[in-house]
């Protein structure tokens, strides 16, 4: 479980894109630049996702773990969801329907997890522990 002080939000801008890069990278590393950030990317701008900013989320991933921070992703449109799909990057961030959804959930325990690990049970005729 992640520990963190406060959450940030960065709003990522229209176009995620080679052009952008640069000036993006400098202002996330000032979002993770102490241990265990916690960092939301609000995508309700996104309209376009090239390479470049596949890469962009990638490294950005790679530095917040490194300080025993988490990275999700918020408000993705289905266009920007596909192509996460499509590069497997989906796999590796937990996306929410809003903002507020994904900052919530760096506090509150994860019951979908909780419910999967009880279906897996069930599904495989295990029987849960009385204990």
């Amino acid at each position: 479980m992640t520990t963190c002080r406060t959450v940030m939000v960065k709003e990522m801008p229209e176009s995620v894109t080679l052009n952008c890069i640069p000036e993006l990278w400098r202002e996330l590393v000032v979002l993770f630049g102490r241990d265990w950030p916690c960092l939301v990317l609000d995508f309700s701008a996104v309209r376009e996702l090239d390479r470049a900013g596949v890469e962009l989320l990638l490294r950005t991933m790679e530095e917040v773990v490194k300080r025993n921070g988490d990275v999700k992703l918020a408000a993705v449109s289905p266009q920007i969801a596909v192509i996460l799909e499509l590069t497997r990057v989906d796999r590796l961030f937990e996306t929410f329907e809003s903002t507020s959804d994904a900052v919530t959930s760096f506090t509150s325990f994860p019951f979908a997890a909780v419910n999967r690990n009880t279906d897996e049970r069930q599904t495989y005729g295990i029987e849960p522990s009385r204990g």
